[in-house]
């Protein structure tokens, strides 16, 4: 009987939580099906089955497993029928001898509704097994919530763990994200079960009044002291930073970079390509200036990994985006082939899936090198802390116009500046230097950035 373990989704990944089975258990499924909605460190994502059986489902909804261990089993339906037959024949047996009666008419009962399944599913296989386990028909709303018509809800992962915490049927909401999905602000505008039944809805604003969390003291000289757990996501980037910054010998040079050659040619792609289409940002001509700079310094895209150095044949930038609840860095693959344009709509759309809360563990991964960018926020300059295990972090901080000597004379220019932060086993200072230096270079002069 082949097992179904849980498999390794992105490449820190270490243990994911199972959000939904989208298969019952006796289900029978083919290759290719949706089996689970499983929650990694990075992000969700649907499960499919790599073979053909019937569902025996082994772990539940909301448990969280190691990567290789068990969540569920695939068995044909001819082991199904060996196993009842085994079955009978022992229970011949058992009777005749009348050592364990209680054991014999426990185990035949078990075996038969295992053989009852298969024939009850082919019929109407989510009517009998919605109605088979419970008692009442309370029940019956979850299978309508996430199979209405045939359909499943379409809701981000977000809003699918807050709809769970608040008692908040998703079947019931109307999403207003992108293609009719439910986003975080549709569950938290919807009535919470309790004033469902009744009960005042001052009750569903309580818990926006103070932090979520456990009130661990009360009355403290620094207030109450509220206590959080921090998500899978959180906590991973805890993790890798307290292991960043624990392991690597790092070090930070700094420049200053004219852009006024970036505002010229971003003023004359608006003017061309007209007020409607997707015009590449200041940081979209980072990202293809560090992509230039990466092909010609191979060290500064790889990575110092058991005393060895790892040099990547692709560079693939990833891009630093500020997430519902942590930073995400998705990855803009092979950036040194793709022209300006196709980075800026590139990096758009992962943007856009990381506040979703849309985005897939493949467009997490890869990545050789990072770009962060806090300029958006007035941060003039600041100091990244690397990615493990890359060799470098390049920190861009806002643009502003300053007055500066040129050929003897004040003028106000557009500036910014610019920091890289480098693993040092790998990068060494006159490389760095040399790395930013072509930085600066395809910035200021941005033609190149558009061949």
């Amino acid at each position: 009987m082949p097992e179904i373990t849980m498999p390794r989704l992105s490449d820190s990944m270490e243990e994911g939580t199972i959000l939904k089975w989208l298969k019952s258990d006796g289900d029978e499924v083919s290759e290719g099906d949706e089996l689970a909605e499983i929650e990694t460190d990075k992000a969700t994502m649907t499960y499919e089955a790599d073979a053909a059986g019937v569902l025996e489902i082994v772990a539940d909804e909301g448990q969280t497993l190691a990567i290789g261990e068990v969540i569920a089993k695939l068995k044909a339906e001819g082991d199904a029928e060996e196993s009842s037959s085994e079955g009978d024949a022992e229970e011949e047996p058992s009777e005749a001898e009348g050592d364990e009666p209680e054991e014999a008419e426990q185990e035949p009962s078990e075996e038969e509704e295992e053989e009852e399944e298969p024939e009850e599913s082919e019929e109407e296989p989510e009517p009998e097994e919605a109605e088979e386990p419970s008692d009442d028909e309370e029940p019956a709303p979850e299978p309508k919530a996430d199979d209405d018509g045939g359909e499943r809800v379409i809701a981000s992962p977000v809003a699918r763990r807050l709809a769970r915490e608040r008692g908040v049927d998703l079947g019931s909401l109307r999403g207003t994200g992108p293609g009719g999905r439910i986003v975080k602000a549709d569950v938290e505008g919807a009535p919470t079960s309790a004033s469902d039944e009744g009960e005042p809805a001052e009750q569903e604003k309580a818990p926006e009044a103070e932090p979520a969390g456990t009130v661990a003291e009360r009355g403290t000289a620094k207030g109450d002291v509220v206590v959080q757990e921090p998500s899978r996501l959180q906590g991973v980037v805890a993790r890798r930073m307290a292991e960043s910054k624990a392991t690597i010998p790092d070090f930070v040079i700094r420049m200053d970079v004219d852009m006024e050659g970036c505002v010229a040619l971003r003023v004359q792609i608006k003017e061309r390509l007209g007020p409607d289409a997707t015009v590449p940002s200041y940081n979209d001509m980072v990202v293809k200036a560090c992509a230039l700079a990466l092909r010609e310094f191979p060290r500064a895209n790889g990575a110092y990994r058991d005393g060895k150095f790892e040099l990547y044949g692709r560079v693939n930038v990833g891009v630093a985006v500020a997430g519902q609840d942590a930073l995400v860095v998705p990855t803009v693959f092979d950036a040194d082939r793709r022209s300006l344009g196709d980075i800026a709509r590139e990096t758009r759309d992962l943007a856009g899936k990381v506040r979703d809360g849309n985005i897939r563990p493949p467009e997490l991964s890869g990545g050789t090198f990072t770009v962060s960018n806090l300029g958006m926020y007035g941060v003039t300059g600041f100091t990244a802390v690397i990615n493990p295990p890359q060799a470098a972090i390049l920190a861009v901080g806002a643009m502003g116009e300053v007055p500066v000597v040129v050929d003897g004379r004040v003028v106000v220019r557009h500036r910014m500046e610019i920091a890289l932060t480098c693993d040092h086993r790998i990068l060494y200072g006159a490389d760095a230097a040399q790395f930013l230096a072509r930085i600066r270079e395809l910035l200021e002069e941005p033609l190149a950035l558009v061949l």
